[in-house]
Formats: C-alpha cells, structure tokens, sequence
C-alpha cells in the first residue's frame, strides 16, 4: 500500500516534520509528495502541463506540477495526478494532507485513509488564501484522523472533528548530538565567542525588533543566524557588528554549526502566525545539549519551561538576561532531565505511533475495502510525464554502493553539491544490500559482508550514518569430515593431526613439509611455500578451482596472498582494530548516508539512459570501467556468484558464521546470518554460494593478460576530463570494503582541492561539518 502526501511545502527548502516522518514511511512503502505547482509551463515549452518526477530514496519521489498560467488549474491538477497513478499502477494507497487547499483536486480519490497533519495554523500566515478555513472544514469532513505538530493546536483543533491526536515535535537526538568534536564550519569558525545561536526560517514568526535590542543590549555576544529569508524584507532584519547571517544550511550540516553555539535561542515573534507553533528546534538545540532561550511560545512554556529545561523570556531585556544565566555551566541534574526528557520523543517512534492510528482507521474504513483509484471528473487536458531537469545537478553518480554512496554524501554535504545518483539494481547499497527475509532474519542478498579496518578515517566518517555492534568473524573449513578453523592455525594443525604441537612446533611441522620455489609467481606457488602440497591439496586447491574457474597455479599470487598462517590459537578471520557490523544493517547505514535535500537517487534506473539528459555532467562512475567505453578493447573477466538463500526451521544450524567447503560440494561456504546480526529466532537463515562464470561481475580475474587490457581501458579512463573512476568494477581491482570508503575520502579531498584551491579551502570547508574526517 502506498501513501500519497498533498503539501504545501517545498521537499528541498528546509528539512521538518514532512521528511523526518515521511522518509520513515518510505522505508516500507511507496511514498510520493506533490508539491504545489510552478506556474511555468509557458516558459519552458508549448504550455502543455507536466509533472516533474524526482526520487529522492528507495521508495520516495517528490511530484512537483509544471502549470500555464490560464487555463482550469485543478482540472490539470486532476489529470497529471491521476496519468502518473495509473503509470505507477497506484492502486491501494493512503491519502496525507499537510495543506486543505490541495483538496479541491484530490476529493475523488478513494483511498483506504485519510491523514490531515495539522503541523501550522496555516491561516494565521503572511498571505494565507482566504478560503483556506472553508477547505479545512471539509477536509476535516472527509478525515479518518487527525493530528497535530503540538499541544496548542491539538486543543484548538480536537472539537472539530472526533479523531484528532497530539503529535509534538520530534527528534532524531543521535543526529544532532553529532557535532560534538566536529571541525568547525568555515563561515562560523571566524566569530568570537561567546555565540547566541538560531536556524530556521526568517520570516513573519521571526522578533526582528527583539533581535536588533538584544544584540544592542549584550554587543559581547555573537549572534549566528542560519536559514533562508522568506516573505518579508531582508533589508528589515538588525544589523550590527555582532549579528552574523551565515544563510541556510542542510540537515546534514546544523549539528557542525550548532555544537559552536554557547547559547541557542528561539526568537519568535508572538502573533498568530506563532501562535499554535510546536517548534522542532527545541528538542533538536536540547539534544546537543545547549541551553535555550525561548519568547513565550505556548508550547515551549508548556512542554520544556515548567519543567525547567528551557528559559522563557518575554521582553528583550527579559531575553538578554536569560542569555546571561544560560552562558553559566548547565547543571548534572539540567543534563539528565534533558536526557530524560528527549528518550521518549524520537521521530521513529513518532511515526510508529501514527501508523498505528492509520491502521485503525482502515480497520474500520469498510467502504473502500477493495477500492483504489475512483474515476475522475476531467476537463480535457493533454499530459505528459517529465524527469527532473538536468540542470539541477552538479554531479551525476554512477552506483550507489560505497564508491557512488560516499561521495555523493561528501559532494552533497561536504561541497554543496546537488547529485543525482544513480543504479541499476532496485535499491542502493550495492553489494552490501540487505533486507528482513519473511522468517524476519536480516539477510544479505549478494552474500555475506563482514565490515573490518584499521582506519580510524574510515571508521569515523561511516560511524555518523550508523551505530555499530561487536562482532568478530570466524570461519571453518570442512576437511576430512572435520570442521577446522581457517586461517591455518595451531588448532587447525593439531585437531587434524592428531597432535599436540605449540607454536615451535608448529613451525617445524610446517617447515618439514613446504617447498621452496625459485620464485614466487602463481598462488601454487605461495600456499606450497607457505603450508606444503597436502595443506595446500586439501584447504586451498579445489577452493581455488570451484571459486575461480582456474587453477591456482593459472591465478597471480595475490590472490593466495590473502590467507595468512597462525602459530597460536587465535581463530578469528581477521585480525583489524576494528570489526563490526552496523547495528541496523548496511541498508539502513546507506539510507542514513543518502538522505540530504541536495541528493535524488534513482534506482532501477540505467546510467546509458540518464546522460542523455544531462549531457556533459561531472560524472563519478562506479560500474564497470569496459561497459563506460562500450566494451571497446573486449570485455574485462569476471567472476561471478549465484546465491540461493534458504530458511531452516531450527534455530542454529552451523556452529560459526561462515563454513567453507573446498572439496564435496558445488558451493563454496555457507553462511547463518543470525551470527552476522546477533538475532534470536526460532528459525534460521543461511545462503549457499556457488560460483559462475556468468552473472553480475564480482570478482576481476587476476591474470597478466587481464591486467593488460585493464591498462588499455584505464588509459581511456585517465583521459576523461569530467568523469572519476572509483570502487572495484571502475578500477578492476578487489578492494575491501573499508578500502573502497577510503578511496572515495580521497577522491573526494582531490575533488574539493580541484575545485577549491588551497587558498579558499579555508572558506570552502563551512559547507561540511567535518572536511576531513
């Protein structure tokens, strides 16, 4: 079932309430949000209305209506809404109104429910419409449930229709308790201290007289004000030595800006444009834990002043004097309400709690059981359908594995950048994709990725999209109808020897049984060096030949080159300071990384097909470097995978994460995920992995003459003025995760220094929280 949001605000001008709970909706289902219309469609053609169509995630477009100034507008409305349902075959879907007005082009929808988040008193707005309070009466008529962005406005809307539920303002307290330790904005890290902080909009709910006194009355306090300026003059705002207007920031950005603040503040006039206002800044000031002053605004009084977490302060000289108090050190007991206070409140359980009343009201919603879209009263309309437009973005991205993820996130965040990022496959992640299978075990489709480095750049920079859990690998090999730790070690050798060997006999074992090649060529030619012919004969060989298709004295020595020999007991697969897994999956770590309002991702779409419409676009490319030049010198070797993925109705079916098999079986090793993710679970889910010639390219084939015609392709490469090559299949090269982030750090730092010489970097780094992580 699909959720159909009708908002009167813009996806990309500032992130609020509509994305926060809407990018959560879309982690289980379609969402599309309809924008209201730009009447521009006489300027960019022949006045034919057209439907812009973003993806801005997995599962989430923004609709945005191209419109002719003259002509019917709702009957238009009508008709490119219900040509891109039908396209989209959306068919069973909830409707979500954020504004009544939209209603006049949408009541023959028949959906399963229908949402009106009050989030404002929109008609106490700068140049509300008029007839908008005859609308909400309607829509309040057709709602199945209502709610509110606060306690004001649910008190002033609860008599007006028999469903309404209080939603207040939420917070995602990991995101902006992440600017701690962070390097310091470039536009902020000039200005003196101590600083009076503010993001939002500047508009009609913005005190531009108590602003200007405050500043006079404490001109040792600098005052940083971020967001864009809408609806009134800027040439009203105070000036003064100590205000600073540093502009709007993204999401992303604000817990860099706001972890340099002392003091932030909430100055809002007090009108009715603010009078029912549930602002979200204040939870999200509290969860970088600074202290707030606030005008009296009904629902900062009541949900944080009375319990002392926020000062109220109702005059300038009142406000200036708060600030002065705040600028003190905040007290353990502050700290721990505050903490308390905030755990109950995050926008995930939000969304839970909303769901659950949407799924009630369709419980008892019989007459539409069945139904989707009704049929439309439509004034004869030509319509076409239209992407988004290519000169919106300043970078096309190829791939949304590692290579594509991270600087698309670094482009966005870090430079400003708008990016379109692209794949082939239906969801981002790329290999790492992973997902609930039906016995509810967190699965990865392409086989299992055990994330490990020694980089403390890599391990901060993906720690800002994900938490992570323990987790140490270990493997065993079935040899001799034995189960063996892999790599080679001292139980490895005495378990299938029957010994009782220590280290130094270990060595001496292994010693009696190695050869010594002349030199060191193949892969024969190291595991024999190594651990011997019959070590190598049973571990290493039929391995080989099952994973590669070659035998190991036809592969380059670097691909032995990665099994290493112990002389103790440790039986961990790998030995790096840091091994985890993220605590929510891969997935959720890539979603986290992708959402900025500067980044569209478009999945299960083909790159061939979206040059075309941005010709001449800056381009990171992470596919396969032969496919970008059409396969010019011949197609570069690969091997590939087939995974079959199976649920077992036994809760532990192997006695380690991975078990390999190089000798009885097609497959190669087997994999339990529950060991991955530390789920308990009556059943159990594992994947066997057969290797192919065929298929998705994974693995490059190491072999001279591959290596050669990998230089004729990375000499094309090279000569690319606009175009990056990076990751695995750009490169032809294996690289580990944690060694694909790394790349795509520096590939970026050369980016921003191209475009950014030394000079400027300095000013440059104020659009990223953390230039170099």
């Amino acid at each position: 079932m699909d959720l159909i949001c009708f908002s009167h605000l813009r996806w990309h001008f500032v992130t609020q309430r509509p994305q926060h709970l809407l990018t959560r909706c879309a982690r289980e289902r379609r969402v599309f949000f309809w924008e209201e219309p730009y009447w521009d469609a006489d300027d960019n053609g022949d006045g034919t209305p057209t439907l812009e169509v973003m993806q801005e995630g997995p599962q989430l477009w923004v609709l945005r209506p191209h419109l002719p100034r003259a002509g019917d507008a709702n009957a238009m409305l009508r008709g490119l809404l219900k040509e891109f349902m039908r396209a989209q075959h959306v068919a069973r879907f909830v409707r979500w109104y954020y504004t009544p007005m939209m209603l006049s082009f949408t009541d023959d929808l028949r959906a399963e429910a229908t949402v009106y988040d009050c989030m404002d008193e929109l008609s106490g707005f700068l140049g509300a419409p008029p007839e908008l309070a005859a609308r909400e009466q309607e829509l309040f008529g057709v709602a199945d449930v209502v709610f509110t962005g606060g306690m004001s406005l649910y008190e002033a809307k609860r008599k007006q229709h028999g469903n309404v539920h209080a939603f207040p303002s939420s917070i995602d307290v990991g995101h902006f308790a992440s600017g701690s330790g962070a390097e310091e904005p470039g536009d902020q890290g000039g200005i003196g201290r101590p600083r009076a902080g503010f993001f939002g909009v500047l508009d009609e709910r913005f005190d531009i007289g108590l602003m200007g006194e405050v500043a006079r009355l404490r001109p040792e306090v600098q005052f940083v004000l971020l967001g864009p300026v809408v609806k009134i003059d800027p040439g009203t705002l105070p000036r003064g030595e100590n205000i600073h207007y540093l502009g709007g920031k993204s999401y992303g950005e604000l817990p860099g800006y706001l972890a340099g603040w002392d003091v932030a503040m909430l100055p809002f006039a007090l009108n009715e444009s603010t009078r029912f206002i549930s602002p979200t800044k204040t939870p999200e000031y509290l969860a970088a834990g600074k202290p707030v002053v606030s005008m009296p605004i009904h629902d900062v009084v009541t949900g944080y002043g009375r319990e002392g977490l926020v000062a109220i302060a109702g005059t300038a000289e009142e406000f200036a004097a708060a600030i002065d108090k705040a600028l003190e050190p905040q007290t353990a007991e502050w700290l721990e309400a505050v903490t308390a206070k905030l755990a109950g409140g995050s926008w995930d359980k939000t969304w839970a709690s909303m769901w659950k009343q949407i799924e009630l009201v369709r419980v008892r919603s019989a007459e539409v059981k069945g139904v989707g879209v009704a049929s439309f009263r439509l004034a004869p309309v030509s319509v076409r359908m239209k992407a988004g437009r290519g000169e919106q973005y300043d970078y096309l991205v190829v791939g949304a594995g590692f290579a594509g993820g991270v600087l698309a996130e670094r482009l966005a965040n870090g430079l400003g950048k708008r990016v379109l990022i692209v794949d082939k496959r239906d969801h981002v992640g790329g290999n790492t994709f992973d997902y609930l299978d039906e016995a509810g075990i967190l699965v990865h489709k392409y086989g299992p990725h055990i994330f490990h480095t020694n980089s403390t750049e890599v391990v901060k920079y993906l720690s800002k999209f994900t938490q992570w859990r323990e987790y140490e690998h270990r493997v065993l090999a079935e040899v001799d109808g034995k189960l063996l730790p892999i790599p080679i070690n001292l139980d490895t050798i005495n378990r299938m020897y029957g010994l009782e060997l220590d280290a130094a006999g270990m060595q001496r074992f292994l010693a009696e049984r190695t050869e010594t090649a002349t030199s060191i060529r193949t892969s024969e030619d190291i595991c024999v060096s190594r651990i011997g012919r019959e070590l190598y004969e049973k571990f290493f060989r039929n391995y080989t030949r099952k994973q590669w298709g070659l035998d190991p004295s036809e592969l380059d020595a670097s691909v032995a080159g990665r099994i290493p020999v112990r002389f103790d007991r440790d039986d961990r697969y790998f030995t790096d300071t840091f091994q985890a897994m993220p605590s929510l999956g891969y997935t959720k770590m890539f979603e986290k990384m992708l959402d900025s309002p500067r980044i569209t991702v478009r999945t299960s779409t083909n790159y061939a097909d979206v040059v075309k419409e941005h010709p001449g676009i800056k381009t990171i490319f992470t596919g396969p470097v032969d496919e970008f030049f059409d396969y010019r010198f011949g197609p570069l070797p690969y091997r590939s995978l087939e995974f079959r993925h199976e649920t077992f109705d036994e809760e532990v079916r192997q006695p380690v994460g991975v078990v390999n098999y190089p000798n009885e079986h097609a497959y190669t090793r087997v994999t339990e995920f529950k060991y991955l993710t530390g789920q308990t679970a009556a059943k159990t889910s594992v994947v066997f992995e057969y290797p192919q010639a065929e298929g998705d390219p994974y693995y490059p084939i190491p072999r001279p003459e591959n290596a050669a015609l990998y230089a004729r392709y990375k000499e094309l490469a090279d000569a690319e003025k606009n175009v990056h090559f990076v990751g695995r299949l750009a490169t032809y090269k294996y690289y580990n995760m944690d060694q694909v982030v790394a790349q795509a750090l520096v590939t970026f730092r050369k980016i921003r220094e191209a475009e950014f010489p030394a000079v400027e970097i300095g000013m440059r780094e104020g659009f990223e929280a953390s230039a170099t992580v």
